[in-house]
Order: structure tokens, then C-alpha cells, then sequence
């Protein structure tokens, strides 16, 4: 028997409660005492109230929450269903991952949300007077980069405003978000609105996950790209270096590599080709992003949280080929342009050099090399998207050991896709750089010597098993 939902209502967040800075006034330290304080509750009625939501996602009376009895719970709450959130609930309370919540697991859960979402109410509650406002939220939202119009600033709070006196008490904020179980930042919490409302309307929610149309990518984009810029210049002098080594066909050495560039016009040299490095930046990265979070609704057929290890590792590895396949005439100019043989200490400019590309080789000139590097990029990408998006979900569980694989097989692993990926860069440095006579040669040479770390690599994994 199913009995009516208590206070509770939709939504609730992982477990880091450190997301929002203090305010000057608020205490260092938010204990549960504040919790009680601000809900007017003594310990036992908050016991009564988390036992009394605790069984009514049990309905079967199991003394514990499995996926389906929470995915019905939440269904019933109108939480919805289109986002996961039944799941991402049940691995956020699930500590011991037994795949059940039992109570003390749920309590957990709760103290934890609570504690949260109190801090951030008092973040937003500037005047402290124990409500929110709807321009104390607006502000909030404001300084977040999400500037809704009246109309959605009035929705917003209605939807939260149970007793509809134009405030939100903390006692309204926590039942709106106490089941949310994400980080409730003001961006997660604006979000989760959105979807909730589409729910509610009973419109299909086609914002994807962590895209909003009043969070304006294009900060993001500047964000990321002013990042990558100044990351890029701070090491352009190891990369002419490493460029610089990479293209030689005899042994190399870093000593005389570093006289040569210097040579060639003073620290000048070591910054050649930056430019080029600093303005692709931005759209790689936008393309490569977008282009994921595309192939994971594609993968997952709309449920883009739900495609495992496996299908992030295929997204990843397919937008890093798309990335790299848009960008790549220009990786090919930096590259030439690095290796540019100088006369006299003349280099010739970009425009010049690209012509020369276009008239002399031909437009299939700017694509030479492709091949190893997207053999290279493939699983570069889709280990570096996929190993981000398994410490992101990390981040948002408790503090659980959660068994996989062996850390030297996963040693084995990394050694392996860092010495390939490194020997395919090498072979298409070398074939931008010259007309790529003898790349097979240089691939064969390449691989005896990938070899030798990998094997090295995988010698230590078995001995260390034994």
C-alpha cells in the first residue's frame, strides 16, 4: 500500500557541501542544529519525517530502497524519469553499492542534503531574514550568468512556493531539492527547475544535460579558450621543442635541439607557431564537446547518463576524430611553420606559407598525415573524455571503494595508449614536415621501440600479480 508522500517533495543533490563561499555573517561551520532551527523542528519530529518518507518509497515493506521502488517513488512525486535521477539517487545513498539503500544509508543521505541545501539557502538569503526573496534569487541566478525574464522568475518561485506568499522559506527549498541528486549549485538547481516545469506541462524536456538556454555557452567558450590560450603560450617553448625533436630521423638530443631553435632568432623561436596553437583552441574544444554530448544521446538512444564506460570511450574517441579531422589543416601549417628551415633568420608568414602549401602540394597537402593521427587521437580522446566523465560521477557519490580493474592492469593500459599515441604523433609530425617519403619505415621503427616500454610495462603488472 502506497500512502501519501510526506513534506518531502521533488529533488535532492550528491553529497559535497562545499559549494557556495560563506557570507560574512553566516557561521564557518553549518551544523544540524541550523537545520532544525530554520524548520522549526525538534530531532524527533525530523527522525518522524525522514522514517515516514523512507517508508513511502518502501511499499513493499522490504525494510530497503531498490531502483525500482525509488524510480516509483520519484514517478509519483513527479519527479522526472527521462533524466535518471532514480538511479543517480540509489548510487548516491547506496554506500556500500549492494545495490539497496537501507535506512541508515537513506539518513545519511538526508543529513548530508540537508546540511547542503541549507548552505546555499543562506548564500542566497543575503538579508538573512530566513526566506528567500524573488530578487535575492534573481540575483543569484544573475551572477551565475542565468538572467530570467518576470514571467520565469515568477514560475521559478512558484514552483517552490507551496503556500504561494511570494517567499521560499528554507522548509519550501528543501522539499523542492531534497530527492535532487545532484550538487545543488544555483546552475544544477535552475536545471532541474526547467525540467521539472517541462514535466509538469507535459512537454518532451529536450534541453540536453548541463545546457540551459539562459546559461550562455558562449562564456564558457571564452572561458575555455582565454584557459586554453594562456596554458598553450605558457608551454609553446617545450612544444617547438618536442616538434623540434620529433620530426629528427637521427638520434636527438634536447642540448643541441634547444641551440638550433635558438639560432634561429632568439626566445622568438621558441614561440613560433602559437598563434596558430592559440586561436584553434576554442573551436576544437567546442567541437569536440559538442560533438560528445551529441554522440552520447545518440549512443544511448536519448538517455545520455545511462551508455557505460564503453559507450563514453566510443563518443569520446569519435568527437576527438571529428575535432581533430576540423582543425587539422592548421595543426598541419603550425607544424610546418615550426620546422621551417630558416634563412638568414626569415620565416615566412602564415598567409605565405599556407599559399605555398595550396599551390606547390595541392589542397590534400593540408590533410598529409591524417591517418596516425587520428589512430592517435581516437583512443586519446575517448579515455581522457570517458576518465573525466567517470571522476565526475566519483565526485558526486560518497566515499566508496568500488572494485575494477587492478590498479597495474590499469598501469598496463595507460602505458600502452601514451607510448602509441606518442610514436603516432611523431610519425605525423614527420609527415607534415616533409613529403613523407619512407613513413612506413618510420612507423616500423617506431613500433620496435613501443615495444620495448610496453612489454617493460606489462612484465611488471605479471610480477607484481605473482
Amino acid at each position: 500500500m502506497t500512502s501519501s508522500p510526506p513534506s518531502p517533495s521533488p529533488s535532492p543533490s550528491p553529497l559535497q557541501p562545499s559549494q557556495l563561499s560563506q557570507s560574512p555573517s553566516q557561521p564557518s561551520a553549518v551544523t544540524m542544529d541550523h537545520v532544525l532551527s530554520a524548520l522549526n523542528e525538534t530531532v524527533e519530529e525530523r527522525e518522524t519525517r525522514i522514517r515516514s518518507l523512507f517508508t513511502f518509497f518502501d511499499s513493499t515493506n522490504a525494510g530497503y530502497l531498490d531502483s525500482k521502488q525509488i524510480e516509483t517513488g520519484l514517478s509519483a512525486l513527479q519527479i522526472p524519469a527521462d533524466y535518471k535521477y532514480a538511479k543517480e539517487l540509489l548510487r548516491v545513498c547506496d554506500c556500500d553499492k549492494d545495490g539497496r539503500v537501507e535506512y541508515h544509508e537513506f539518513r545519511r543521505y538526508m543529513d548530508d542534503k540537508e546540511l547542503e541545501l541549507y548552505r546555499i539557502f543562506q548564500d542566497i538569503d543575503v538579508q538573512h531574514n530566513g526566506s528567500i526573496l524573488p530578487e535575492e534569487l534573481y540575483d543569484a541566478l544573475l551572477k551565475a550568468g542565468i538572467e530570467l525574464d518576470d514571467d520565469e522568475l515568477a514560475s521559478f518561485v512558484e514552483r517552490m512556493d507551496k503556500d504561494n506568499d511570494g517567499i521560499i522559506t528554507f522548509e519550501e527549498w528543501r522539499d523542492f531539492l531534497l530527492l535532487y541528486p545532484h550538487e545543488a549549485t544555483i546552475v544544477n538547481i535552475y536545471q532541474y527547475w526547467e525540467r521539472v516545469s517541462l514535466v509538469d506541462i507535459g512537454e518532451q524536456a529536450v534541453i540536453p544535460a548541463g545546457i540551459s538556454k539562459h546559461v550562455h555557452a558562449s562564456k564558457y567558450l571564452i572561458a575555455g579558450g582565454v584557459a586554453g590560450a594562456a596554458s598553450r603560450t605558457a608551454t609553446a617553448p617545450l612544444d617547438r621543442l618536442k616538434v623540434a625533436l620529433q620530426v629528427q630521423t637521427t638520434r636527438a638530443a634536447i642540448g643541441p635541439a634547444v641551440k638550433n631553435i635558438w639560432k634561429e632568432g632568439g626566445i622568438v623561436s621558441f614561440f613560433r607557431g602559437n598563434g596558430l596553437n592559440v586561436v584553434k583552441v576554442a573551436p576544437e574544444s567546442a567541437i569536440k564537446f559538442y560533438t560528445y554530448e551529441l554522440l552520447k544521446d545518440f549512443i544511448g538512444g536519448g538517455d545520455k547518463d545511462d551508455i557505460g564506460t564503453s559507450g563514453r570511450l566510443l563518443a569520446g574517441g569519435m568527437a576527438g576524430a571529428v575535432a581533430q579531422t576540423a582543425i587539422y589543416p592548421m595543426d598541419l601549417v603550425k607544424t610546418r611553420l615550426q620546422t621551417y628551415v630558416c634563412e638568414v633568420g626569415k620565416v615566412p608568414s602564415l598567409g605565405k606559407l599556407s599559399k605555398d602549401i595550396w599551390v606547390q602540394e595541392g589542397p590534400r597537402a593540408f590533410y598529409k598525415g591524417i591517418i596516425p593521427s587520428l589512430l592517435g587521437i581516437v583512443p586519446y580522446a575517448g579515455i581522457d573524455l570517458a576518465v573525466y566523465e567517470k571522476l565526475k560521477e566519483m565526485s558526486k557519490t560518497y566515499i566508496c571503494v568500488d572494485s575494477g580493474m587492478t590498479p597495474h592492469s590499469f598501469l598496463f593500459l595507460i602505458c600502452t595508449c601514451q607510448n602509441l599515441i606518442l610514436k603516432l604523433g611523431v610519425l605525423c609530425c614527420r609527415a607534415w614536415s616533409s613529403s613523407a617519403i619512407g613513413l612506413w619505415d618510420d612507423f616500423r621503427g617506431s613500433w620496435s621501440h613501443l615495444c620495448v616500454p610496453v612489454a617493460s610495462c606489462q612484465d611488471k603488472d605479471a610480477s607484481t600479480s605473482a
